[in-house]
């Protein structure tokens, strides 16, 4: 699940559905405008693709997604989440042509679920971070000062976030 733009070829999220072809884009690249609505759909029809269980690996406002996705009672085939550097949004700029403002979901999520905080995010304090952990019954993990965790701050490779991931399965 991408966050707003459109995840570039050094950005680790693009470097793991590269080399992972049991990974789904949801949706599929390139994405933009941000509609809300469109996202939660695309999440839905690649989650019910499979009666596998899924981990959801989601990146910026791919985890408010996420986060909405699961409080409309879309909980499986679901088994865990990566939630990585979620935007404390209120919404974006007000020419912006998606649905924006969003709604952010403060209710546990159904599955179980790990939120990646930076500790110098431009989209979020460490403290809303804490906070969205707590809202969301995720375990937190402090990646540091790593920005947005995005290819802009250096993130192509991200073994770190794969380990995360081997933890979820």
């Amino acid at each position: 699940m991408p966050g707003r733009g459109i995840p570039r070829p050094e950005h680790w999220l693009r470097q793991w559905a590269d080399t992972h072809p049991e990974y789904r884009w949801a949706p599929e690249p390139p994405g933009p405008p941000l509609i809300l609505n469109d996202r939660v759909a695309a999440l839905h029809a690649a989650v019910s693709e499979s009666e596998e269980s899924a981990i959801i690996i989601a990146h910026s406002a791919g985890c408010i997604t996420t986060a909405v996705w699961a409080a409309a009672n879309h909980a499986g085939p679901v088994r865990a989440a990566l939630l990585v550097t979620p935007p404390c949004v209120r919404s974006f700029e007000p020419d912006d042509p998606s649905d924006i403002p969003w709604p952010v979901i403060r209710r546990t999520l159904p599955f179980r679920s790990v939120l990646v905080a930076s500790r110098n995010d431009p989209y979020t304090t460490f403290a809303q971070f804490e906070q969205l952990a707590e809202d969301w019954g995720a375990d937190l993990v402090d990646a540091g000062a790593v920005g947005h965790l995005d290819s802009a701050t250096g993130f192509g490779p991200w073994p770190d976030g794969e380990r995360l991931v081997g933890r979820l399965g």
